[in-house]
């Protein structure tokens, strides 16, 4: 049978924690099958859904095509605007991309680091506030910068690797924050109760893949990052093809709104045999299978809580 499996992608499980789950989906839940665990982050979730040939995850680049349509013929690296609080011998990096800019603010904001970077040869630039863009010769040699969603949280200088290729890298971070610091606009945000931009964060680098592949048929996402991936994997998300389909609820924190809205009716389509099997994949790492043989099941006990 041609596999038409419905994949959920999800937010970590401990962001449901303490919420009701419904007896006939906690009924569901309970006789599924709980697969290993596999890494956890956005990132790694998306490895297990998606093919990049060379094998890295330049997703700088893959946006930059997105958002501009240009990246072809350079080596692109995210460098977003973000919020740090310095605490007992750490910088901590709070919050990266979406602080609420403006356009006119984020060009505002770039001005005089425009002068910082392309003093070294890396044009800055913002075509979305919340992504902005370092442009690199094609065979610059970049650190592995981790993604914000696993560097939330931690050090921000953590975040960068241990080899001489991160020296320079940090000492125009360190540049970028003095400048930031000072900038006027700061000042404005902080009085009308708006985060700073204080910092940059550096991540996604590397050149446009020569090749993208969703292992799923059809796609369904209002993720930036997804988007980009299907742009560059020549998916029209117009499309309504047969077979697997990937639908992405990442940003759902409301489980009682995510049964509702689309556990159920994807329940409804397993029992009419649209679908052959449910996956829940959480961002943790964990993933389940549903299908309709396990309603036989009967001796296993309802899933309450998310383990």
């Amino acid at each position: 049978m041609k596999n038409s499996t419905l994949t959920f992608l999800l937010t970590e499980r401990r962001r449901f924690s303490g919420q009701n789950i419904n007896p006939d989906i906690a009924k569901a839940l309970g006789r599924s099958d709980k697969l290993p665990v596999l890494n956890p982050g956005e990132q790694a979730q998306l490895e297990r859904h998606v093919s990049i040939l060379p094998r890295r995850w330049p997703m700088a680049a893959l946006t930059r095509q997105y958002d501009v349509k240009d990246a072809a013929n350079y080596c692109w690296l995210r460098a977003d605007p973000a919020y740090i609080r310095a605490e007992m011998g750490v910088v901590r990096l709070l919050s990266c991309g979406d602080l609420g800019l403006s356009q006119y603010e984020a060009e505002e904001l770039i001005k005089p680091l425009k002068i910082i970077f392309g003093d070294v040869g890396f044009p800055l630039s913002a075509p979305d506030p919340s992504r902005w863009y370092l442009m690199l010769p094609k065979e610059s040699k970049l650190p592995v910068f981790q993604t914000p969603d696993t560097a939330i949280g931690a050090d921000i200088f953590s975040q960068f690797p241990s080899d001489d290729t991160s020296k320079r890298w940090r000492a125009l971070l360190n540049e970028a924050q003095i400048t930031l610091h000072n900038h006027p606009l700061n000042a404005e945000r902080i009085e009308k109760g708006l985060l700073p931009v204080n910092s940059l964060y550096f991540w996604g680098g590397g050149l446009l893949p020569d090749q993208v592949k969703f292992h799923a048929n059809q796609i369904i996402s209002d993720d930036i990052d997804i988007k980009s991936l299907m742009l560059n994997a020549g998916i029209n998300p117009e499309e309504k093809n047969i077979g697997a389909v990937l639908q992405d609820v990442r940003k759902l924190r409301d489980w009682s709104l995510f049964e509702q809205e689309h556990f159920f009716p994807a329940l409804a389509e397993l029992k009419n045999k649209k679908y052959t099997s449910i996956m829940l994949d959480y961002s943790d790492g964990a993933s389940y299978e549903i299908k309709s043989s396990q309603k036989w099941r009967f001796w296993r006990s309802a899933l309450h809580d998310f383990p």
